[in-house]
């Protein structure tokens, strides 16, 4: 069946709840690179140096990686429309704030705020939209990808779009569209089923027991932090106004998507998970390396191109967390997201760091060695990650959007 077929079940014939939730699951993703484009802005506007400024993203991620233990906790008690209605309702009240702030210090503490809202809110939206897409799981699936790919891919440019005016209106910006995704939700969405067994807060932790998951979220862990290198650290380096900072990362944004969700699934059926895994973390950590010695122009070639490497990581880690162990793909996710996440808060604190304790380089270097420790723990670990994450049967690009939503 085509997905985009028009008639019914197709992607394009969907209720309205579907279509409400698949729009405030953009805005949502684009809450991630928002603030990408104007991070040197706002250093300038609240006299805060890059460091200072990098803990929006380390306050935001940490607070979603505790986040991991709780949304299944609360999802299955009060049900998924609440927690949607609750997470979009914290982040336009965080994201407002965010925008009045006086200092970088209450910046970063709305911030974390936000990180929170927003991780109640993934976290729940593709079980959302999968149990009131009309014609079964595989058009909603794609319609969360597409999705997905599009907020990460707007948001730098959203960001720079506003931020070129205020580093503030960004922020005011969505928690307008959040709140407008709020009134959609409250109006077209009914109250979903709610599951069978209540998930507790040990859950994913338990689930962390099994060899594969584990290896899988260490890896992962590795290679969050090159990624966060990237994303958090790279536009002090870049050094570019709102406008070109975002378009650099709108087109980075745009090979992560179109890898994710077609280029990862063709090459994990010809190759295996594994042996793509390890290749393309090889490959991003050379990336890297050009990224922090090359001149300007090359800087920005490798930024967009590790929007490919990234999008293919995405995919192939997600396909192997949710498929290599027997715990229930909400509860796997949620334990190797616990892990992966911790990666994405320290690297935009510790990069600026290393560059005040060296130079700008040696950021990118040890961004480099940690894509290369996840890809040696993929080879070393590669029999516990080989069990049913290698059938091909269990690839679908559908997982991947896990990835982020969680």
């Amino acid at each position: 069946m085509d997905p985009f077929d028009t008639g019914a079940g197709g992607i394009l014939r969907q209720p309205k709840a579907v279509w409400a939730t698949a729009g405030a699951s953009v805005v949502a993703f684009m809450g991630i690179g928002l603030v990408d484009p104007i991070l040197p802005s706002i250093a300038e506007g609240l006299d805060a140096t890059a460091g200072q400024v990098s803990l929006l993203f380390t306050s935001y991620f940490l607070i979603t990686a505790l986040a991991m233990l709780v949304t299944g906790f609360v999802s299955s008690r009060i049900g998924g429309r609440k927690t949607l209605l609750l997470g979009l309702a914290l982040v336009v009240v965080f994201a407002g704030l965010a925008g009045t702030s006086g200092s970088v210090g209450e910046l970063v503490g709305f911030r974390a705020g936000w990180g929170l809202g927003n991780a109640l809110f993934v976290s729940t939206a593709l079980a959302v939209i999968v149990g009131a897409a009309a014609g079964g799981s595989a058009a909603a699936i794609l319609l969360y990808e597409s999705a997905l790919g599009l907020g990460m891919a707007c948001g730098p440019l959203l960001g720079a779009l506003l931020g070129d005016a205020s580093w503030r209106y960004p922020f005011f910006g969505t928690a307008f569209l959040m709140a407008v995704g709020f009134l959609c939700i409250a109006a077209f969405l009914k109250e979903q089923p709610r599951p069978a067994r209540k998930t507790s807060l040990l859950d994913p932790l338990r689930a962390l027991g099994h060899g594969g998951l584990a290896s899988a979220a260490v890896s992962a862990f590795f290679y969050n932090y090159t990624f966060f290198t990237v994303l958090a650290f790279t536009p002090f380096v870049l050094d570019m106004s709102p406008y070109r900072s975002g378009a650099v990362f709108f087109a980075w944004g745009v090979l992560l998507a179109v890898f994710s969700v077609i280029v990862a699934p063709r090459l994990q059926r010809r190759f295996g998970s594994p042996r793509v895994l390890g290749g393309s973390l090889v490959l991003l950590a050379a990336d890297v390396l050009v990224l922090g010695y090359g001149d300007h122009a090359t800087a920005v070639a490798c930024t967009v191109l590790s929007g490919a490497l990234i999008g293919v990581n995405n995919t192939v880690y997600t396909e192997l967390a949710l498929g290599v162990s027997d715990a229930p793909r909400p509860v796997a996710s949620a334990g190797y997201n616990f892990v992966r996440w911790f990666a994405a808060a320290a690297a935009p604190y510790f990069a600026p760091k290393i560059e005040e304790w060296t130079d700008a380089h040696v950021p990118f270097v040890v961004a480099a060695v940690t894509a290369v420790l996840g890809a040696l723990v993929v080879v070393v670990r590669r029999k516990t990650l080989t069990g049913e994450a290698e059938q091909p049967e269990r690839h679908t690009s559908g997982d991947a959007v896990t990835a982020l939503a969680n």
